[in-house]
């Protein structure tokens, strides 16, 4: 179905106000866009840039509190939603307008059924009520693209996947076929192919019912895959709009053409290999079994990591890409040995650290750091910056002194303040935060980093100056590091050589340029086609 010039939603002039004593007076500012029937517009800005306040402004869920709209109007279907009662507000969500979080996980409860959330939904906005409502909810779940929704009605959240999750959202979401869908990230924690299944299903269920879709996001692939038109905003204000082929062919607004310059080409870089000496990290034969047959042999086994070899030399990066559940991390958790592995050898600088005590262990633990994906779970909130990057440290006999001169040191190399050692983790932006993380890790003074993801959740402007510091850390301190992520244009550009897992097996490893170029395995060749925007060339490519 073609947009029609009919908004479904029409944002006029709208600004919301920020509490005494923030950074700024206004959370967003004079906002006016509109989003019709039949279109999706994808609204893209760094953190703070207001898409998620305006979004929930929309949907009548921000704590008024704390913000509070001052002027504008939010007229959905000709009614201004900034002056409904809050029984009417209640009503309209749901029946007219319906939203889609970015983790599904956090946004259903997990003590109930999957089917019995999607019903609640019927039970307060229908009269439908017993088997009826049940064949409507098993019948939305169909249309998502479920399998088995029968079966599926009785699952938790925690027994299904991702993707079926974020499919429970959007059953839920489209139940009462709003005529408004707001998307807030939806797909941002979801891997390549699950992530191009999800994009697919939600333009066909938009064709299909022709509502109108704001779609909030950060990664400019998705822009390209699914936007009819293209909403831009920085510090609360929107900076430029327009039809999505005129945004990302030809940006006016210096802030734009930063946000889409910063997009990592698709293409490797044709260059010769960084590694050299003996491996600082090779694995042979590593095998990572949970669970058990148990008595009877009724006990459920799953094998994670199945004979994965591999060697990563100093000074280079060795990529793991594949789909959640292809053994990625559990490959990096068995080498740290936050996990023990099952069997097999893992050589740290010419010690196999696979079976050894704790004890042994201990002096190898500093030679080999981590850096997971979210930096605000990994940074301790009571202690400042300055304790968590000296703690390493001091715990393996540096003193107070020389740690914290280490830490200042540090900071300047990752690009922070040293006067900020005395902050805490929540007066930090992510990437800020994510940037301590490298710090603490590089404290140690490691062999071997690895990054679990460590950029997948940031901004694209943010993202790109991570990548650029985890090179630039890698050439400085000569490190050899295992870059894990499902982000296959990441991997394109910072990954000297590529390994691609799936259920725990690695069917292709190489160059990655030449695996790029021509994949050999057809699993490799599916998580190529499935990156979102392929087809678009943006500044940044090549």
């Amino acid at each position: 179905m073609t947009a029609s010039a009919d908004p479904v939603l029409d944002i006029r002039g709208l600004t919301v106000r920020l509490p005494e004593g923030a950074d700024r007076a206004h959370a967003i500012e004079d906002v006016s866009f509109s989003v019709n029937r039949g279109e999706i517009v994808c609204v893209v800005g760094e953190s703070g840039s207001g898409k998620s306040v305006t979004a929930f402004t929309v949907m009548g869920l921000i704590p008024r509190r704390e913000l509070t709209p001052v002027a504008g109007e939010i007229m959905l279907e000709g009614d201004d939603l900034l002056k409904q009662r809050p029984r009417r507000l209640r009503q309209l969500r749901g029946e007219r307008m319906a939203m889609i979080f970015q983790e599904p996980m956090t946004a259903l409860n997990p003590v109930m059924k999957a089917g019995e959330q999607i019903g609640e939904m019927l039970e307060i906005h229908t009269s439908l009520r017993g088997e009826a409502r049940k064949e409507r909810v098993i019948r939305a779940m169909d249309e998502v693209g479920l399998p088995d929704p029968a079966s599926m009605y009785d699952a938790y959240p925690h027994q299904l996947s991702g993707g079926q999750r974020q499919r429970i959202m959007i059953a839920m979401a489209l139940s009462l076929e709003p005529a408004l869908l707001i998307a807030d990230e939806p797909t941002t924690a979801l891997d390549v192919t699950t992530q191009a299944r999800i994009l697919d299903l939600m333009k066909d269920i938009q064709r299909r019912h022709g509502m109108g879709v704001m779609f909030i996001t950060h990664d400019f692939g998705v822009v390209a895959e699914i936007a009819d038109r293209v909403v831009v905003m920085q510090h609360g204000k929107v900076v430029e709009q327009g039809r999505a082929e005129d945004i990302l062919q030809n940006p006016q607004h210096p802030y734009t053409r930063m946000l889409i310059g910063s997009v990592p080409g698709l293409v490797p870089p044709d260059r010769p290999l960084r590694g050299h000496g003996e491996p600082a990290l090779s694995t042979i034969g590593l095998n990572k079994v949970y669970g058990s047959k148990g008595l009877f042999g009724t006990g459920r086994v799953v094998h994670a990591a199945k004979d994965v070899d591999l060697v990563v030399q100093r000074g280079e990066t060795l990529g793991v890409v594949g789909e959640s559940g292809s053994g990625k991390s559990t490959v990096a958790r068995c080498i740290v040995r936050l996990v023990d592995p099952t069997d097999g050898e893992m050589t740290i600088s010419g010690t196999d650290i696979a079976r050894i005590g704790e004890g042994a262990l201990r002096p190898h633990r500093r030679d080999i750091q981590i850096v997971f994906q979210d930096p605000y779970r990994s940074l301790n909130p009571r202690c400042t910056i300055g304790q968590s990057i000296t703690e390493g440290p001091m715990n393996f006999g540096i003193g107070k002194a020389e740690a914290t001169d280490r830490a200042r040191e540090l900071m300047r190399v990752v690009g922070l303040s040293p006067d900020a050692l005395d902050r805490f983790p929540h007066q930090f932006s992510g990437g800020q935060r994510q940037r301590i993380c490298i710090a603490r890790a590089l404290a140690m003074e490691p062999k071997v980093l690895i990054a679990d993801e460590a950029v997948s959740a940031l901004d694209v402007s943010v993202q790109a100056q991570v990548l650029d510091l985890l090179d630039d850390v890698r050439e400085k301190f000569d490190l050899a590091m295992l870059f894990i992520t499902h982000d296959l244009r990441v991997a394109a550009q910072i990954c000297d050589r590529i390994m691609v897992m799936q259920h725990g097996v690695v069917v292709e490893q190489g160059r990655t340029r030449d695996i790029y170029m021509n994949p050999q395995h057809p699993y490799t060749e599916q998580l190529l086609l499935a990156a979102p925007g392929r087809d678009t060339t943006f500044l940044s490519a090549g």
